[in-house]
């Protein structure tokens, strides 16, 4: 960065947040069921998406779903986009030891000062205490007459920390103060608290914009909650912690989660019957490429009747074993046959049957025999074999999400 920055070239940070992919899938998932919304026109003063994040119920919520967060949530309660904006900046090593301070300031429990009468608008909106960067470079200007450079050389000089330069910047900074009209002794003890708080400070425009992602999930979170949950679970269906997370989120908010589905389920994790779709490449041993081509086959010939259509329609090369296995376990067949036992060891028997119905595909025999390919009530035999027990119902289940779903 700094050799680069001596050469004369500028470094970029170009921020890949998986986040506004999650709001862009909620938007069109709100956009299937007619609901055309723009953030844009979204005022920042919602009391309905504050009031869940007083509460800590942050799953989803763009930088503030860690705990320490969630605790410093519920103590602040924030209730505007400047609040969120400050608890962002706060929350960070350093500057975390103002959160408290800021707290009682708000709910004017700690009395709130300014290091100087002439820095009173810049600082009220933090309640007296120096967050951000641009409030450092503000200081600078209003207090010692800096200009917009000049304070920018101070924010860069206190962020390094090289003494040489300190040294005369605080020349500069006290004389111009004093200049002002502000006591020398003053003007040095204002130097160095702003030096301590340059140190960390955060660059508000930075964290204004991460200000308003936070408050765009949890509006849409609280307005949409299926479908923002939906979205969320999507991105992280390779995780199966997060996406524990996330349903335990949904039974408290009262979202339904319907199981995997081998006739309604899909790659992503969708919006079904009021609910959550859950998806069936969520599922452990099932990869995105087997969900695309039973969905494919099932957009082709419509959704399957029977294990046996699902036999006869599947390519045995697409799914294997594992896979299949997966699916039952987790009830994707329940429709079909809810006695998971005996869908877990027909298996091979679903498999036996793909392969030879795709065996006489490739040799032509069931247009030979003028089938038309059409087995009509034709079904697939099964072993009779006792459900499992509900503990073990469950163990499999687990064994195959993750978690328990049911």
């Amino acid at each position: 960065m700094e050799r680069a920055e001596k050469a004369g070239l500028v470094k970029f940070d170009f921020l890949g947040l998986k986040t506004l992919t999650v709001i862009d899938r909620c938007l069109k998932l709100l956009r299937k069921d007619g609901i055309d919304i723009n953030l844009a026109e979204v005022g920042t003063s919602e009391p309905k998406a504050y009031a869940p994040l007083a509460k800590g119920l942050t799953a989803g919520v763009f930088q503030l779903e860690s705990s320490g967060m969630r605790d410093a949530l519920r103590k602040l309660a924030p209730d505007s986009i400047e609040e969120l904006t400050a608890i962002i900046s706060l929350y960070r090593p350093g500057p975390m030891r103002n959160i408290p301070d800021f707290i009682e300031r708000k709910y004017g429990r700690q009395e709130i000062s300014y290091p100087h009468p002439k820095l009173k608008d810049l600082l009220e909106e933090t309640y007296g205490i120096i967050i951000y960067q641009e409030q450092v470079m503000q200081i600078a200007q209003v207090l010692a007459g800096y200009s917009l450079g000049e304070a920018d050389l101070l924010r860069r000089a206190m962020g390094k920390k090289i003494q040489s330069e300190m040294d005369a910047q605080k020349a500069r900074f006290v004389s111009g103060s004093v200049a002002n009209g502000v006591d020398q002794s003053q003007a040095e003890q204002i130097f160095e608290l702003v030096n301590k708080f340059a140190g960390y400070g955060f660059n508000k425009a930075h964290s204004a914009a991460y200000g308003v992602v936070a408050y765009q999930t949890a509006w849409l979170k609280a307005n949409h909650p299926v479908e923002f949950l939906a979205a969320s679970m999507s991105l992280d269906r390779g995780n199966t912690d997060k996406l524990l997370v996330f349903k335990r989120e949904a039974d408290r908010m009262d979202v339904v989660i319907n199981p995997p589905d081998i006739n309604k389920s899909g790659v992503d994790f969708t919006v079904a019957d009021g609910g959550i779709q859950y998806s069936l490449a969520a599922l452990k041993n099932v990869g995105e490429q087997v969900v695309e081509h039973i969905v494919a086959v099932r957009e082709e010939g419509g959704q399957f009747k029977s294990l046996g259509d699902f036999a006869r329609r599947i390519d045995p090369r697409m799914l294997n074993k594992r896979a299949l296995e997966s699916i039952s376990k987790a009830g994707g067949f329940d429709k079909m046959n809810p006695n998971r036992a005996q869908v877990v060891r027909g298996v091979e028997a679903i498999l036996a049957m793909a392969n030879r119905t795709s065996t006489e595909a490739e040799i032509g025999q069931n247009d030979f025999f003028g089938g038309g390919g059409d087995h009509g009530a034709e079904e697939l035999p099964l072993q009779m074999v006792e459900p499992w027990l509900p503990m073990d119902q469950l163990a499999e289940e687990f064994e195959a999400v993750g978690f328990y779903l049911s």
